[in-house]
């Protein structure tokens, strides 16, 4: 009996029939707007009004929520899931576009990380730089750091990003392929 209620999801606070739209949007962590816009989109039916006029959803409507939610968290656009759905929705099989709009968003997500990883090395680089330059001056002496921040580049022209090499100092007022410059020494250097 207790293995049955888990299962219909009373056991977890859904109610057995029909389901207020505020109850729905609190059950799926989302507001009632979010519910309202979801329908206006259509990745969420509309709901039936009640005798009271109260906004009802059957039970199935909060885990199309979840799924919307968990989609949407990979990277799947509101746009994208209401073609999807509608399809499923009418009988068709979107799995293999599903697929390959996941396969694409993977792509994306996988180039964005290699972006990240250059910046986040060459601001590593400047760090170490910096400390270098921070080492050698005097307390209260300009270190001018924001002038000496390692740039990134696209690797041959586009694509990718690289930073410049570790340890790389360049000649001062010489600007190389990285896109750094060291300034011309002044004499208040």
């Amino acid at each position: 009996m207790q293995k049955d209620a888990q299962m219909d999801g009373a056991a977890a606070g859904v109610p057995a029939g029909p389901i207020r739209s505020g109850a729905l949007a609190r059950l799926a962590g989302v507001s009632t707007d979010t519910l309202r816009h979801y329908e206006r989109l259509g990745v969420l039916s509309a709901p039936w009004r009640a005798a009271n006029g109260y906004r009802e959803y059957p039970r199935q409507a909060l885990e199309r929520v979840r799924l919307v939610r968990r989609a949407l968290r990979v990277g799947f656009t509101l746009a994208e899931l209401a073609r999807v759905l509608q399809r499923r929705d009418q009988g068709g099989s979107p799995c293999r576009e599903v697929r390959t709009l996941a396969e694409g968003k993977l792509g994306r997500m996988e180039r964005e990380l290699s972006e990240l990883t250059a910046r986040r090395d060459a601001l590593r680089g400047t760090l170490e730089e910096w400390e270098h330059r921070l080492a050698g001056r005097a307390p209260g002496k300009q270190a001018r750091l924001l002038d000496h921040i390692h740039a990134i580049v696209p690797a041959g022209g586009g694509g990718g990003w690289r930073p410049p090499r570790s340890g790389f100092r360049p000649k001062p007022g010489v600007r190389t392929r990285h896109g750094v410059a060291a300034p011309k020494p002044t004499p208040s250097s």
